[in-house]
């Protein structure tokens, strides 16, 4: 199994690796942040799934719990840079931005945020490309993950298909049924050799950047005390125009401007900034073990 990866020093991306990225759809980036800024986003996360930062529809009374029992009830809140003023300055931290602005455009936006948990149980996301949920009219989708735990094989690291993201179509789903996935259906993977899937194992504090058309996935998380969380933050071009309907949970738009921008000028600003999306729990699926 081909593990090697490009990876990106704190002094940003040179040539090499951002040639790596538009080959393979994927970087590393080890040790972008701190570990002083690691604990400051779990106790934060801690408060969000308390509630200390405003209801979600789905929270249960945490009173008594340890901050453990709490998090070992959820998957994933949508939308948590919305609750929290501290997770929302990370859209904005300058090392990943630093990245961002050399592999994706001088103009930046991010649309989303996801926080993970993933708790020992918890299933994991079949294959997917994150371009069909979210539609760029250019291509230029990428997703941050922050490792805020060490992610292994056990405890339901990344997987992906390098350089699945060319020819940047988005791909038939097909229905399954696979014990590690949440979802009843995911990507169609013929073509792709199973040496070519990949583990993408890293540190906390690691930043994995990652093309919107890339295939990806992960699967459950099968150690007995391990979490796997980790803060996802959505950016694309601000010169591209967001047709997002959340699914159908939104209007139709020719361009969602419920966005932040992170860096650079908004060519769009004369439309303003709206507020419609409202932070959600993800739907909980039965954990099963094998």
């Amino acid at each position: 199994m081909r593990t090697e990866h490009a990876t990106v020093g704190v002094a940003g991306v040179n040539r090499a690796n951002s040639g790596f990225y538009d080959d393979n759809g994927y970087l590393i980036a080890p040790d972008l942040l701190t570990t002083a800024e690691l604990e400051e986003l779990r106790q934060e996360a801690t408060e969000v799934f308390r509630g200390n930062r405003g209801q979600v529809d789905g929270l249960l009374d945490a009173a008594g719990l340890t901050d453990t029992e709490v998090l070992a009830r959820y998957t994933a809140i949508h939308f948590p840079h919305k609750l929290s003023t501290l997770i929302r300055g990370y859209l904005f931290h300058p090392r990943i931005v630093n990245i961002l602005i050399k592999i994706v455009s001088l103009n930046l936006k991010c649309m989303q945020s996801m926080l993970f948990v993933k708790a020992p149980g918890k299933l994991g996301q079949s294959w997917h490309q994150d371009e069909y949920y979210i539609p760029t009219r250019d291509r230029s989708l990428v997703g941050a993950w922050i490792a805020i735990d060490d992610a292994s094989v056990e405890n339901g690291c990344l997987w992906l298909i390098p350089g699945s993201h060319h020819p940047s179509v988005i791909r038939r789903r097909v229905p399954g049924n696979d014990p590690e996935f949440a979802e009843k259906d995911m990507i169609e993977l013929s073509g792709y050799e199973r040496d070519r899937i990949i583990p993408i194992e890293v540190q906390r504090g690691s930043v994995v950047f990652f093309n919107g058309y890339i295939l990806h996935s992960s699967r459950r998380n099968s150690t007995a005390n391990s979490f796997r969380m980790a803060l996802v933050n959505h950016y694309m071009s601000a010169e591209s125009m967001l047709p997002w309907d959340q699914d159908g949970k939104l209007p139709a738009t020719e361009d969602l401007r419920d966005i932040v921008m992170v860096a650079g000028e908004d060519p769009y600003a004369w439309k303003s900034i709206v507020e419609v999306n409202k932070p959600y729990l993800r739907a909980e699926a039965p954990t099963r073990r094998s």
